[in-house]
């Protein structure tokens, strides 16, 4: 009955007439698009498309900030190499582009510096090629399955499966003119989604995709039909684009959602950098934060992947505005910036690097190593000495002062990171199970450390100790053995000793558990403790399978603040 109640509905809906669904003024332009013309799809000859025809770029200037551009604007989560001279043999034509500096951040090739279309002095021989990142660092590729179905879903996706009836050609293009893709669809479904501004004389449309994405397109268009899909970190962005494209937002909504709880799957952080490039591009202020906190999270082992020196300014003057970073000590994140912005040359305008110092949280770094950066050098101090030594002047009066005496002290610069320096962090990785006999437990605990701290960073509290105990608890005999109550496992209880408490009326505590696997160096939760306990998500919590449900590693942080 549903079916047929369907068939006459799909009938009822086709005419004999020639349907378009934009019209020429409103089909996507092709100026500026780029193509790799090679044996694979993520590698090949650089080729961008100008004055109605295709030309190549010269390989003077050609690096992997060019690269990056490349690569990201096709859709691939970033770039492995640059192929200059001609490797994938000599183009023809034009030589569009040549002398390119590019920053790493834009979002198309001929957003970049270069001399001028087709100013050049180069030949064929110089043609610019690259090999793209095409996610084979994935760990691994679970699948997030998204419902948003009403009912028929069964039903609409065999119809989308058979074709039977179909009236209305979507027609899939990437940037090369020789590969085309073609799906039969019914116009009465794509009638649901009025964004597409189907008229009546509407018959075909043609889309722009890259080529990367293609696999992806029929999964998307059934779940036109069906409301349904499976979303994985490789097809996330390509699901979420596509959703863009034809203004479904609850499709881009959840799987902006899905990717959140997918992120940990690439440990390269090409895919992340390259999802938060696409959400600026996009407006998709939610992904954009879904993918910064991931990386603050991680912030120390992206600072030393490769993928560092292509972040963009952008993502930069995020991260550092944020006070969920993991890192080792602000030392260690101002010497990373001071790296990023070498690594950037005069990509970097002055302005640009002044705006990133001042994020920098003086205030924080101990007095030990801001007498040391006196005497340092570095680009930001050279380009920037006033910047500098004011942040040095301040961190010296923070360590010399009462807190009472200093001013304006609500603002970010005196609100600490997640620091995981040895003063003022411990790490547990033993999850195995004591033996215990009669609540008496035999050996060592290794999921129990005692530990000190100092009360605050500032000098006038290095000296005075704070004691802390950080436990792991893995069933509800351990829990009942210290007096407590737990409710699930594992769960991490951190609590300070009575001498805290003169303390009390001027430092505050908001410490942090950062769970990691074991074998694997991303950051995938990061925890606050309340009335000193922790509890661990769980599968049903998280929305996924954890990365390692049965194998944690933790590490707990103190994070002294003033009141």
């Amino acid at each position: 009955m549903v079916m047929y109640i369907l068939w006459t509905l799909l009938f009822f809906s086709v005419s004999a007439q020639r349907w378009t669904l934009f019209d020429e003024e409103s089909k996507p332009k092709r100026e500026g698009r780029v193509r790799l013309v090679g044996d694979q799809p993520s590698s090949g000859r650089v080729e961008i498309y100008h004055d109605g025809q295709w030309g190549t770029v010269c390989d003077d200037g050609w690096d992997m900030a060019e690269a990056q551009v490349v690569c990201r604007q096709l859709g691939f989560p970033g770039a492995i190499s640059v192929t200059p001279g001609g490797q994938y043999g000599e183009g023809s034509g034009s030589i569009w582009l040549d002398d390119m500096n590019c920053q790493g951040s834009e979002s198309l090739l001929s957003e970049c510096c270069f001399k001028g279309w087709g100013v050049t002095d180069c030949s064929h021989k110089e043609d610019a090629g690259v090999v793209c990142e095409t996610g084979t660092n994935i760990t691994s590729n679970h699948q997030f399955f998204l419902d948003n179905s009403l009912g028929l879903s069964d039903d609409l996706g065999l119809l989308f499966d058979s074709g039977d009836g179909c009236d209305f050609r979507i027609k899939v293009k990437d940037d090369s003119e020789d590969s085309e893709l073609t799906f039969c669809v019914h116009r009465i479904i794509l009638m649901f989604y009025p964004e597409l501004n189907i008229t009546d004389n509407s018959r075909d449309l043609t889309v722009d995709v890259s080529q990367t994405c293609h696999p992806h397109v029929s999964a998307f268009l059934r779940y036109l039909y069906t409301r349904q899909v499976d979303v994985s970190v490789t097809s996330a962005q390509c699901l979420h684009q596509l959703a863009f494209t034809f203004g479904v937002k609850k499709l881009m909504e959840d799987v902006g959602r899905a990717f959140t709880l997918l992120i940990p799957e690439d440990n390269t952080f090409q895919t992340q950098v390259s999802m938060f490039e696409y959400g600026v591009r996009t407006g998709d202020l939610v992904l954009q934060e879904n993918v910064l906190q991931y990386l603050s999270w991680n912030c120390e082992f992206l600072i030393s992947s490769p993928v560092w020196s292509s972040v963009s300014f952008h993502m930069m003057d995020a991260l550092l505005q944020r006070s969920d970073l993991v890192v080792k000590d602000e030392a260690f994140l101002l010497e990373a910036l001071e790296r990023w912005i070498q690594d950037k040359g005069d990509e970097m305008s002055s302005d640009q690097q002044a705006s990133l110092l001042n994020h920098i949280r003086f205030l924080l770094i101990p007095v030990d190593r801001l007498y040391e950066m006196q005497f340092s050098s570095s680009v930001l101090r050279r380009n920037h000495e006033k910047l500098y030594l004011t942040g040095l002047l301040r961190g010296f009066q923070f360590n010399a002062l009462p807190f009472s005496k200093i001013r304006n002290n609500t603002s970010s610069e005196y609100l600490p990171r997640i620091y995981t320096g040895d003063d003022w962090s411990v790490f547990i990785n033993d999850t195995t199970l004591n033996y215990q006999y009669h609540n008496y437990y035999y050996g060592q605990n290794n999921r129990m450390q005692s530990f000190s701290t100092p009360a605050h960073p500032s000098a006038l509290y290095r000296e005075q100790n704070v004691q802390w105990q950080a436990q792991v608890f893995l069933s509800s005999q351990e829990c009942s053995y210290y007096g407590i109550s737990c409710t699930s496992f594992p769960v991490a209880r951190m609590y300070g000793y009575s001498n805290q408490n003169m303390y009390t009326s001027i430092i505050r505590y908001s410490n942090r558990l950062i769970l990691t696997c074991k074998n694997e160096n991303n950051v995938f939760q990061v925890q606050d403790f309340k009335n000193d306990m922790a509890v661990i998500p769980n599968n049903s919590s998280m929305g996924l399978p954890n990365p390692c449900p049965d194998d944690y590693s933790f590490r707990f942080v103190v994070r002294p603040e003033y009141i």
